[in-house]
């Protein structure tokens, strides 16, 4: 669907913004942030389990042209990597930032000053790469920036691991949600990202997620301006278990949320060692995941490569 469109923060009215900045303070001083309330006294200086503490830590801000062809476009995406991460992926191609938390210690008017650069370099979009563990800090960079003259959408690129009080917080600041659906199967889930619960959690996101943005909307140059589009990387050997997961996005969201069906999938970081997933995946097992896609009659972007498989 093709629209023009404000972004839902710039409309926010002050008053209600601030209300939702406190709110994410309330759920970031007790480290209720995301589903395992892990309880940390992050202003107190004490590390959750995503390793982040009462500072807010960046490992690159950047325009970024490798996401998703409505994400990036020509101009690049404006991108931002948090360190530290809810997960605990053995398989993370990240996991210098996300596991050993590597970056600069930045406030709120020091992102807000890197948004509105990123703005003035042409960026479509303000690409926030696993941000959950800072969304109070984000939250009031995107205020102070929205009242220098940020206009651009807001994206919240999740691993899907989201906790239900942080998303209704980021109802009307976060205009396009890139979302993950790693798994389809707890067992996994564990095993390889030390969530017990991540399927009933991802699910639900994912539904609250499409509550508030719908449908994924793009301008007549095909970037998109709002709406859900979900990622799933493909895994060796079905661990991923891309048949339920589309299934159910066709049968409880709707046909209408594009899937990016990513092939990139190599052994990174503790994968080496693991034989289940030290390898890369085959063409055959991406294909396999690209007929169920049309089977279910969804769409999306598909990243057929042969240099990626083995």
């Amino acid at each position: 669907m093709k629209a023009e469109r404000i972004p839902s923060y710039v409309n926010l009215s002050n008053t209600v913004f601030r209300s939702k900045i406190d709110g994410l303070y309330d759920l970031t001083e007790g480290c209720e942030l995301c589903p395992r309330k892990c309880g940390a006294k992050r202003f107190e200086g004490e590390k959750g389990l995503c390793g982040a503490a009462g500072v807010l830590k960046i490992a690159s801000m950047n325009l970024h042209f490798g996401e998703e062809p409505s994400i990036s476009g020509k101009n690049g995406s404006g991108t931002v990597f948090f360190s530290g991460c809810s997960l605990k992926c053995k398989f993370c191609q990240n996991y210098p930032i996300s596991r050993y938390c590597t970056g600069k210690i930045y406030d709120a008017s020091g992102l807000a000053e890197g948004m509105l650069k990123l703005q003035e370099k042409g960026a479509n979009n303000i690409n926030l790469v696993t941000s959950l563990h800072y969304m109070f800090f984000v939250a009031e960079a995107i205020f102070l920036a929205k009242n220098q003259g940020l206009k651009i959408p807001i994206v919240y690129n999740s691993s899907g691991y989201e906790e239900e009080k942080l998303l209704y917080l980021l109802d009307g600041i976060i205009d396009i949600y890139l979302s993950d659906i790693k798994y389809s199967d707890d067992k996994y889930a564990l095993q390889y990202s030390g969530v017990a619960d991540y399927v009933i959690v991802n699910r639900r996101a994912l539904k609250i997620m499409y509550d508030q943005v719908g449908e994924l909307k793009v301008n007549d140059c095909g970037i998109a301006v709002s709406g859900l589009l979900a990622r799933h990387l493909v895994l060796p050997n079905g661990i991923s278990g891309y048949a339920d997961s589309f299934k159910f996005i066709a049968e409880e969201i709707g046909g209408n949320v594009p899937i990016s069906l990513m092939s990139q999938y190599f052994p990174a970081y503790k994968a080496v060692y693991d034989i289940s997933i030290n390898r890369k995946i085959t063409e055959s097992e991406y294909l396999c995941a690209l007929k169920e896609i049309a089977e279910d009659n969804l769409t999306g972007f598909f990243q057929n490569d042969r240099n990626l498989y083995i």
